[in-house]
């Protein structure tokens, strides 16, 4: 089992597992989400069902998932004031001679524009290679997601292939892309 204590900085950023004392700062960055800015962006949520109780079962959901080496979620807070300005995660795919992840990231859009989402993308790869020991990293963005697929190449992740009905979502199996990198 994998302790989950496993955070990087930046200079402006800390990525670190989401605690229980981040409540107000979580919720805070959801309340104040600006409306949708495109398909992928869900925009303002209901978050009336977000208590400090279900949170707490959030945080020690995250902790389990983390400790059996299925899910890391990381927090993503910018230093200056502590604001939650969004997360990143790794899901296990496969270990043993592949150690390979999936990879997910989204920043709140109220914070957007900034260059948070690359900073943290790029720090969070990092953190994958040196401190969860994983050798490839994917992320699978839907086809016509361009602001990720643009985040994804000026990180350096490299396209492979389209996957062809490969998540269902939108009440269908979608394609979607894959973008990787090895570590070096």
């Amino acid at each position: 089992m994998r302790k989950f204590n496993d955070y990087i900085e930046t200079d402006r950023l800390v990525i670190r597992p989401l605690e229980k004392e981040d409540y107000t700062s979580w919720l805070s960055a959801f309340e104040n989400r600006l409306p949708s800015q495109h398909q992928y962006d869900e925009g303002k949520i209901d978050m009336s069902i977000c208590t400090k109780d279900w949170f707490g079962d959030l945080v020690d959901r995250h902790q389990r998932l983390s400790s059996e080496d299925k899910v890391y979620v990381f927090g993503v807070f910018r230093k200056e004031d502590l604001a939650h300005i969004g997360s990143v995660d790794f899901s296990t795919m496969l270990r043993d001679e592949f150690q390979w992840a999936r990879f997910g990231y989204t920043i709140h859009n109220q914070f957007w524009l900034q260059g948070y989402g690359k900073e943290a993308v790029k720090a969070a790869i990092t953190l994958a290679f040196n401190k969860l020991n994983y050798h490839r990293i994917e992320a699978h963005i839907n086809l016509d997601n361009f602001p990720s697929i643009k985040l994804a190449e000026s990180v350096g992740l490299q396209f492979e292939c389209i996957r062809k009905g490969f998540i269902y979502e939108f009440d269908e199996w979608t394609d979607h892309l894959i973008y990787y990198i090895n570590s070096r």
